[in-house]
């Protein structure tokens, strides 16, 4: 199992963050490696269900096309402002796939801590390289990409 932990400074309040994070839909127009995003299932937070969840179906396009569905639930939201969301895998190319993001507010609140953690678990041999790669290269351009959409959202809001 490949494990990994990154880390980026967003010019964004952790709300923001947390609202692109959970716009499943929007994905495929800032992450090009993604055809599709399915929400499969929104439970909202109320009676029964104390935070929000989802079943999302991931279609993608890596070295061939891949499909897999997660479970999120949102974390609640801490007593200094802090947000998050975990996942773990339901179905589909991996043997594991469970992670979370963490996003703590900084100085006044109007930007955010983001941290995404990840244990990945691929249905097939792959080798060294190409995971080092995932987590020295790809992992580091995901957070950008969300973090990019962030700032965009925040600074057009």
């Amino acid at each position: 199992m490949s494990r990994a932990r990154q880390q980026v400074e967003i010019d964004a309040p952790p709300a923001v963050v947390l609202d692109v994070i959970c716009d499943f839909g929007a994905y495929p127009a800032f992450l090009p490696w993604l055809r599709q995003v399915e929400v499969v299932r929104h439970e909202r937070a109320g009676p029964g269900q104390p935070r929000p969840a989802w079943e999302v179906r991931f279609h993608l396009d890596l070295i061939r096309p891949l499909q897999y569905t997660l479970r999120l639930e949102q974390d609640p939201a801490g007593d200094d402002g802090s947000l998050g969301l975990r996942w773990s895998l339901v179905e589909g190319a991996f043997r594991a796939n469970d992670g979370s993001w963490s996003l703590a507010p900084l100085g006044d609140g109007t930007r955010t801590r983001a941290i995404y953690e990840i244990e990945l678990q691929t249905g097939a041999w792959v080798p060294t390289y190409v995971m080092r790669s995932i987590e020295g290269r790809d992992l580091p351009a995901l957070l950008d990409r969300f973090r990019a959409e962030a700032e965009r959202r925040y600074r057009g809001a």
